[in-house]
C-alpha cells in the first residue's frame, strides 16, 4: 500500500445521504479512516474535533452558543464525547432543514446508547463504514456480494488451478483493515493494535459505558479474541475473569459500541423451541483479534482451529463491509440447530435468506455443504442460494445448482 488514501467504497453512498438529509452520521471504529473520508467529501465545511479538549469544553458548557458560532455546514468530528450537542443540532435542523449541514463522525455506535439513539431520529442518515474491506485495499470493485445476490454468479473453472499460497491468505486475515497497520511490518501493526486498544480503554470507554477497572475489559477483549466466532457463553466469561455476570454484560456491551466486536443473533424462521438460541461473537477486525490472541500468519498450520475461526471474522468483516454499499438493509445472523447443524452466516433480506459456510479448504466436499442443506430445507421457498468460501482455485457447484463453492479470493478480486 502506498501512503496516499485508498478510495472508500462507501463514497458514494455518504455523497446520496448529504444530498437529501440534514444531517449524516458517519460511524466506525477509531482510526478506520471516518475523518479522512468526510473531509475529502466536504473539503469547504468548517471542522470540529471533540477530542480538541477547548473544542469539546465550549461544546459541553453552551450547546446552543457553541452551535450558533459555527458555520453554515461544520464536520463535526467524534461526536459521541458530547451527547449534549445533539439537541442543540436537532433544534436547528427543525428551523432550517436544508440538507448536508452537519456531517457528523462517531467512534461509538449512537444507535447503541440510550441517551444518544433517537435524538435526531428522522433527521439524520446513519453510514457506518467499516475498516479497510480487502477489495479496498486491492483497489477492486468489491462487486461480490452484489453479483452473488443478483444471482450472478456462475461455476467457473479457474485457468491457474494453483490456489494462492495458504501463507498468503493468513497473512491477509491476520493484516485485518485498519489503515495505519496496513503499511507497516508485521511486528509494528501488532504493536499499533496494542496501543490502539490501550488508547481506547483509557481515553473511549468512559464515553460510553460505566467501567470501574478498564484492566478487568483488557482481560475480556483477550479472552474474546481466543473466541472470536464462537458461541457467546457469559456465564462462563464471568466464571473464567472472576467477574460478575452484570459486569460481564456491561463490558461487553462497551466493546460493541466501541466497535471492537460484534454480535450475531441465531437465526430462526420462527420461533421454534428447536433452535438453540445462543448468540455468537465475532471481532469487528481480524487483524486487532489476531494480535490480542497472539496468533500470526505462521500459526496457520499449527492451530488450524483457532485459525479457522479467525477466518469466519475476516470473511463477516468483508461481508458486512460490502453490504454497506451493496444494500445496508441486509441483515446477518448465524444459524445453529438442535442437533448442532450450523451455517456460519445467514443474510436477509425480508424473508429471502442465503447462507454462508467457510472453510479453510482448498478441496471442499459434499459434507461441507450439510449446514447450508439443513438451511435450504427450513426456508423452503424463501433459501435463495449458498456459498462455501474455500481456499482453493475453482467456482462450482456441490450437487445442488443453489449451492456454490466460491474461492475466498473472490471477496477481493470482483
Amino acid at each position: 500500500m502506498d501512503a496516499h488514501p485508498l478510495p472508500r467504497a462507501l463514497t458514494a453512498t455518504v455523497r446520496a445521504a448529504l444530498a437529501d438529509t440534514p444531517v449524516v452520521c458517519l460511524l466506525g471504529p477509531r482510526q478506520c479512516g471516518k475523518t479522512t473520508l468526510a473531509r475529502m467529501l466536504a473539503p469547504r465545511f468548517g471542522y470540529v474535533s471533540f477530542d480538541d479538549a477547548d473544542a469539546l469544553a465550549l461544546a459541553r458548557s453552551d450547546p446552543n452558543g457553541f452551535l450558533a458560532a459555527l458555520p453554515g455546514h461544520v464536520i463535526l468530528d467524534e461526536i459521541q464525547r458530547v451527547p449534549e450537542l445533539l439537541r442543540a443540532i436537532k433544534l436547528s435542523v427543525d428551523r432550517d432543514r436544508r440538507p448536508g449541514r452537519f456531517l457528523l463522525t462517531g467512534s461509538a455506535n449512537l444507535l447503541l446508547l440510550p441517551r444518544l439513539g433517537d435524538s435526531l431520529a428522522g433527521r439524520m442518515a446513519v453510514v457506518e463504514l467499516q475498516p479497510l474491506a480487502a477489495a479496498e485495499q486491492d483497489r477492486a470493485a468489491g462487486g461480490f456480494l452484489a453479483a452473488w445476490l443478483a444471482g450472478k454468479l456462475k461455476p467457473s473453472l479457474a485457468t491457474s488451478p494453483q490456489p494462492s499460497p495458504p501463507q498468503d491468505l493468513a497473512a491477509r486475515v491476520i493484516a485485518g483493515g485498519f489503515p495505519e497497520p496496513l503499511m507497516r511490518t508485521p511486528t509494528r501493526a501488532r504493536g499499533w493494535h496494542r496501543d490502539y486498544v490501550r488508547a481506547l480503554l483509557e481515553r473511549d470507554v468512559q464515553d460510553v459505558a460505566r467501567v470501574k477497572d478498564p484492566h478487568d475489559l483488557s482481560r475480556l477483549l483477550s479472552l474474546l479474541a481466543l473466541r472470536t466466532g464462537e458461541l457467546l457463553n457469559i456465564t462462563t466469561l464471568g466464571n473464567e475473569l472472576d467477574l460478575r455476570r452484570e459486569t460481564v454484560e456491561n463490558h461487553l456491551a462497551a466493546c460493541e459500541r466501541l466497535y471492537l466486536v460484534r454480535r450475531l443473533q441465531p437465526w430462526h424462521r420462527h420461533a421454534a423451541k428447536r433452535l438453540i438460541k445462543t448468540l455468537k461473537l465475532h471481532f469487528v477486525d481480524s487483524g486487532l483479534a489476531a494480535t490480542l490472541a497472539d496468533l500470526t500468519a505462521a500459526d496457520w498450520h499449527d492451530q488450524r482451529d483457532r485459525f479457522g475461526h479467525l477466518l469466519e471474522t475476516f470473511v463477516l468483516q468483508q461481508l458486512t463491509a460490502q453490504a454497506g454499499w451493496t444494500d445496508p438493509d441486509l441483515r446477518f445472523w448465524h444459524y445453529r440447530d438442535k442437533d448442532q447443524v450450523e451455517v456460519d452466516f445467514v443474510i436477509t433480506r425480508g424473508r429471502r435468506t442465503w447462507g454462508v459456510e467457510v472453510k479453510a479448504t482448498a478441496t471442499p466436499t459434499q459434507a461441507d455443504i450439510s449446514g447450508l442443506r439443513r438451511l435450504a430445507a427450513q426456508c423452503g421457498d424463501d433459501f435463495a442460494g449458498g456459498v462455501l468460501f474455500h481456499a482453493g482455485a475453482h467456482q462450482v457447484t456441490l450437487g445442488d445448482p443453489r449451492l456454490l463453492a466460491v474461492p475466498l479470493t473472490r471477496l477481493w478480486s470482483m
